[in-house]
């Protein structure tokens, strides 16, 4: 399998100039993530950070420029430089389209909002395209399945638009699904040989997202910890999910949930990879804070192993709240050895 170098162990800095909620202005974007933030990821012992970006930080509905919003994205490619970091730069919103908004979808068959969508990914080529510790991911989390075929003619175009200016940078691209295995499965043959096809793993899910307030079916005082056995967490997505992800544990039996869960989620994964000879990068992984630590710990040992043992280069999810932040109070009694499996 080809390699992703550079990439091995990462951190999200989601909520900063994405998902900001009623934040987007300038006090926001001045004072979420510091200089000092990076210093301590950096000493973290961590290799990147993941940066999501939403596309009106940088860019208004009529494709103009906002030159204040590309300031924060220059900072941050600063400050990773200087702490010996590289950077993944996401657009995690564009116009018309969010992940997390179902009736936001317009860009998929809107061509004036996918004509923004290749501009600002020409812009970002042109600024940072030179940048040897930046590369680019298209955007993040494609959800409903009857988006696989424009997004891949969407994606083959944009990264075509890429390619006249940059002509090297890694370029990230995931599937339906929110970035789900599955979804990779539905991408086209990588546009050349610096395509990484990526992936985002929260499985399994009544434990990760335990008591989620924006999951409709999740009660908000549902807990449970890990592991179980793969009958008990059936049970558990059966009543919370119904049958969605009854195929990730019926093979299982009564075995306890370990790395061999996850071996077997990646494995389809894995086909992909060797199929089109292209890189895999796990974009997105980590656990809700209302979880308990230890229990956390004990899952981030377990998905650390398998991921690890296939060389797939990581982000967790998330440096700072976003209700993942690894850097708040609730992770601290077991931080030191959550880190050292990321």
């Amino acid at each position: 399998m080809k390699e992703f170098k550079g990439f091995d162990k990462g951190v999200n800095l989601g909520g900063w100039l994405s998902q900001c909620l009623d934040h987007y202005n300038e006090e926001h974007y001045s004072t979420f993530i510091l200089e000092e933030d990076i210093q301590k990821i950096s000493s973290w012992g961590l290799d990147h950070v993941r940066l999501p970006v939403d596309y009106n930080v940088i860019q208004t509905d009529d494709g103009q420029f906002i030159e204040s919003g590309f300031a924060h994205i220059d900072r941050a490619i600063a400050w990773c430089e200087k702490y010996g970091l590289n950077l993944v730069l996401d657009i995690h919103k564009a116009c018309g389209f969010v992940f997390d908004d179902a009736s936001y979808c317009s860009f998929f068959t809107d061509e004036k909002m996918q004509d923004l969508f290749v501009q600002l990914w020409q812009e970002l080529a042109r600024r940072y395209g030179n940048k040897q510790n930046v590369v680019f991911e298209l955007l993040n989390e494609v959800t409903a399945r009857e988006f696989a075929e424009p997004w891949n003619r969407i994606a083959k175009r944009t990264m075509a638009a890429i390619r006249e200016i940059a002509t090297e940078t890694k370029i990230l691209i995931g599937g339906i699904f929110n970035s789900s295995i599955f979804g990779l499965t539905l991408l086209e043959a990588p546009f050349d040989e610096n395509v990484v096809f990526t992936f985002h793993c929260y499985s399994p899910m009544p434990f990760t997202h335990q008591g989620a307030h924006w999951i409709a079916t999740m009660p908000a005082d549902y807990r449970m910890g890990y592991p179980v056995t793969a009958a008990e967490m059936n049970a558990c997505s059966q009543k919370i999910f119904g049958d969605d992800y009854y195929a990730e544990y019926e093979s299982l039996g009564d075995d306890m949930l370990s790395p061999a869960y996850f071996e077997k989620m990646f494995a389809t994964a894995l086909e992909v990879s060797r199929k089109f000879d292209v890189p895999l990068y796990c974009g997105e992984y980590g656990v809700i804070d209302l979880a308990d630590a230890d229990s956390t710990l004990r899952w981030y040992k377990d998905i650390h192993a398998a991921l690890v043992n296939h060389n797939i280069p990581r982000a967790a999810w998330s440096y700072k709240e976003m209700n993942f932040g690894l850097s708040g109070a609730h992770y601290a009694p077991v931080l030191s050895e959550l880190l050292k499996a990321l």
